[in-house]
């Protein structure tokens, strides 16, 4: 009999990833989802950006013991990396993995004798992530990953290429690229490499866009210096390849709050980078981070976040509560918020960004979008994501789909929708 795998992740895209990447090695030798019933291993990939994160994991992995008393827990992840020996006292955990780096060591430990070098496929997800990159060397003030992930590192173009091929040929028709520093990529080699040599996140881009199938590239987060002319160069040149879509990390709109949190520019560079990113592509949608509560954070400094979000257009806003963590600058900073300020502040912020969204999803009323159909709603009607991340639901029989098109298929379908109206913060399209 087949022994039985369930996996848990918690966290960012890599970590989605990297949980694939295990499961995707051990169902090579035989291991089974352990869709119902106990499950023989338990892998949890845990995250350790907050104390909630924290939380969560250990509830995780208590959960999954007492619902399996006779599995082994294996742990990974960067709360595995900051605290291993909190995690190896919890319940049925068996092993704690403390470098991303050791998980070909921890599948061949597990009789996996050809480690995967990639994924083929992305379970339960309607679109793929790739990890191109690893690393952060930064020192963001109130930031721990670079403290557990400082090794920076990224994965030759040719083996993304090929990931990337097979996930397509295997019928995905999103693939978004992500690391945990996306803008760094290449740039720990290039000081080895001739100028005109260097590699950078735009050629990468550019190599994907030559490959053939009926996908679209989106990126994942990135940094506003990074967001260079040569790389919105190849995005507008490839407008129905590469997702018009740009997830900026603003994190504060105040100048002296920047500073302290050791930001590498101020709210001036940031607004005019994402006018130059409107200036470039067509109706892009721009998408940030913002932590609400940083100590000493005024309530000028506040307004400052609410002025650059309006300036910038958001159509998205993840919203955070500042949450210290052990071992970085700004758990020692004075000034710490009580929670009930952090949440007026974050209810006046979800406020903006409901009105900044609804402003830019109007003008996308009778553009022509890709969309990624994921879900089939009652009345045969249909949901999914536009390339410019809008929700779209589709009411037939406005939109003419092909003849074999089922459910079975739905999260790897792209077609071209022009909606015509906004309902409830999605836009709709209508005949």
């Amino acid at each position: 009999m087949p022994l039985s795998l369930k996996t848990i992740t918690l966290g960012c895209k890599v970590n989605q990833y990297e949980t694939e990447l295990v499961r995707e090695g051990l169902r090579g030798i035989g291991y089974e989802d352990a869709h119902e019933g106990k499950a023989d291993l338990c892998v949890v990939n845990t995250c350790t950006v907050t104390h909630e994160g924290d939380a969560k994991s250990r509830q995780a992995i208590r959960r999954l013991a007492r619902e399996n008393p006779e599995s082994r827990i294996v742990v990974m992840g960067c709360y595995a990396t900051r605290a291993p020996q909190e995690l190896a006292a919890l319940p049925n955990v068996v092993e704690v993995v403390t470098d991303k780096r050791e998980i070909p060591d921890l599948l061949g430990r597990f009789g996996v004798v050809d480690i995967p070098t990639g994924i083929s496929h992305f379970s339960n997800h309607h679109r793929a992530f790739v990890k191109v990159q690893d690393g952060c060397l930064l020192r963001c003030s109130y930031c721990i990953i670079p403290y557990i992930r400082p090794h920076v590192s990224s994965r030759p173009p040719e083996h993304i290429k090929e990931e990337v091929a097979r996930l397509v040929g295997n019928g995905y028709r999103e693939i978004v690229l992500t690391g945990i520093h996306l803008g760094h990529y290449g740039v720990e080699g290039n000081h080895n490499r001739p100028k005109e040599e260097w590699l950078r996140l735009s050629h990468l881009v550019e190599h994907l866009c030559d490959l053939p199938g009926d996908f679209r590239i989106r990126l994942s987060s990135i940094e506003a210096t990074e967001v260079t002319r040569e790389l919105l160069a190849v995005m507008a040149a490839n407008p129905r390849r590469v997702a018009p879509h740009l997830h900026i990390c603003l994190q504060s709109g105040s100048d002296p709050v920047l500073r302290r949190m050791r930001r590498r520019w101020g709210s001036r560079l940031f607004i005019d980078r994402c006018h130059l990113v409107r200036e470039t592509l067509d109706h892009p949608a721009i998408t940030t981070d913002i932590i609400v509560g940083f100590p000493g954070e005024t309530e000028e400094d506040f307004a400052a976040t609410l002025q650059v979000s309006r300036d910038c257009g958001f159509s998205k806003i993840h919203h955070f509560s500042f949450s210290p963590r052990k071992g970085t600058p700004a758990a020692e900073m004075p000034d710490m918020f009580a929670p009930q300020i952090k949440a007026e502040r974050i209810e006046r912020l979800i406020e903006l960004e409901a009105e900044l969204r609804d402003d830019y999803y109007r003008t996308l009323i009778g553009r022509e979008l890709s969309v990624l159909i994921e879900a089939e709603l009652p009345g045969n009607s249909f949901a999914g994501t536009s390339c410019r991340y809008a929700p779209v639901e589709i009411r037939p029989p406005d939109v003419a789909l092909p003849r074999n098109f089922t459910p079975k298929y739905l999260p790897f379908h792209l077609a071209a929708i022009t909606p015509t109206s906004l309902e409830s913060g999605r836009l709709i399209a209508h005949a």
